[in-house]
């Protein structure tokens, strides 16, 4: 179980299309109202149920400059797709963005599940979880500063190594956004933390600790201490003026948000605290600077209550 829990929220990302200058706007007010992290998710195109297609901005660019832009919040794609980049470019990629964040970057990890952009951007969708599986301990090595020689089923590196080095000793800390058994086996004994998205444990504290039992199980199977890799979830908050979110994937069943006074909604995300959750997500609905500044008052609840 938890004894804190930090706090982040995800910006825009399929719900609308935002502007730069706003999206900006909306990453220096969470850092000034006291979000602990912001996190970007890393898409290239959406087919919405409307017709409309449509894309945000791309995931690492971005970082860059909200890693520019800020100076106390935690910063990270939730998450990464290996798809979209060779596994060097994407070390590259990423320690280069934790040095201009002095440090701050979470680098989380996944396999993508949106056919669609693949084939768009030309990047293969086949063996997705192999392609991962392979992709992520070349990442993880280089992060660490090895020097890899590698010629393997999907990828050849010929004596890379990550220069300028990573700011951080070992390289950012890794999280891998997966609750799949085949993805943790091959995570858990290096990553400090794992992810789960709000529709796979129904948006309840109850659901989260369904989800992170047999987690737990597996960190103890692999020879890991449980305690040492964290739980994070994102939750999906409603807040005043919110209508309900645009989902990504129309075939995916959406959860009940939370909802109420900022007093109940601060009580919600502490009981995700105390279901064992060390870092929140909030996928607030409607995204916008207005609900962010809302959600300062919140955290303010939590902070006085010593949930963060």
């Amino acid at each position: 179980m938890a004894d804190t829990c930090r706090i982040g929220v995800q910006l825009p990302e399929v719900e609308r299309r935002v502007s730069w200058p706003e999206l900006l706007v909306m990453a220096k007010t969470a850092e000034e109202v006291g979000f602990d992290s912001l996190w970007v998710g890393d898409h290239l195109l959406y087919d919405l149920p409307d017709g409309v297609t449509r894309g945000p901005w791309e995931v690492w660019t971005s970082l860059a400059a909200l890693a520019a832009a800020t100076q106390r919040v935690a910063i990270g794609p939730l998450v990464a797709s290996i798809g979209f980049s060779n596994p060097a470019m994407l070390a590259k990629k990423a320690a280069t963005v934790d040095a201009i964040s002095g440090g701050r970057l979470i680098l989380g990890l996944g396999a993508g599940w949106n056919e669609r952009e693949y084939r768009a951007f030309g990047h293969p969708f086949d063996h997705r979880v192999a392609r991962f599986e392979e992709s992520f301990d070349l990442i993880r090595r280089l992060l660490k500063g090895e020097t890899v020689d590698h010629h393997g089923r999907f990828y050849d590196l010929d004596q890379c190594l990550i220069d300028p080095p990573p700011v951080r000793a070992g390289g950012p800390p890794l999280m891998v956004g997966s609750i799949g058994p085949r993805m943790l086996a091959a995570t858990l004994p290096y990553v400090r933390g794992w992810n789960v998205w709000y529709t796979q444990f129904g948006n309840t504290p109850e659901g989260l600790a369904k989800v992170a039992a047999p987690v737990r199980e597996q960190c103890l199977a692999l020879g890991r201490d449980p305690s040492e890799v964290l739980c994070t979830a994102a939750v999906y908050v409603q807040a005043p003026g919110g209508g309900g979110r645009l989902m990504g994937d129309p075939n995916v069943a959406s959860a009940k948000p939370i909802t109420g006074s900022v007093q109940q909604v601060a009580e919600q995300l502490a009981a995700f605290a105390a279901a064992g959750a060390s870092h929140l997500q909030l996928v607030v609905d409607p995204i916008t600077q207005e609900s962010i500044e809302w959600l300062g008052a919140v955290l303010a609840v939590l902070d006085n209550a010593r949930v963060r």
